[in-house]
């Protein structure tokens, strides 16, 4: 899967450093992924959810932290729109919006 941004991660790694290497391995899996679909991704990952919208939520370092992305199956493109802690997550409305 190609994966849009890593800059994301690193960005975020900076401010928490304890979720580096669980993003790195986040980042890793995924951008090894042929997921054709939210089954392929939950053998990956088995405790992402789909959200709607093609919006999925997977918990980062065992749920400490949460990545939002939107993933484009026929593209093979996953684009992240979020990652934050658990307070930052528990703020939003609606994220299969955001």
């Amino acid at each position: 899967m190609r994966i849009i941004t890593k800059k994301q991660i690193e960005d975020f790694s900076k401010d928490y450093p304890d979720a580096k290497i669980a993003l790195e391995d986040w980042h890793s899996k995924t951008k090894q992924a042929k997921w054709d679909n939210f089954s392929d991704v939950k053998k990956t990952f088995n405790s992402v959810d789909s959200v709607g919208n093609g919006r999925f939520v997977f918990n980062v370092k065992g749920n400490s932290y949460r990545l939002i992305a939107l993933i484009k199956f026929t593209l093979k493109m996953v684009y992240i729109r979020l990652i934050g802690t658990h307070k930052e997550y528990d703020k939003i409305n609606d994220c299969s919006k955001e």
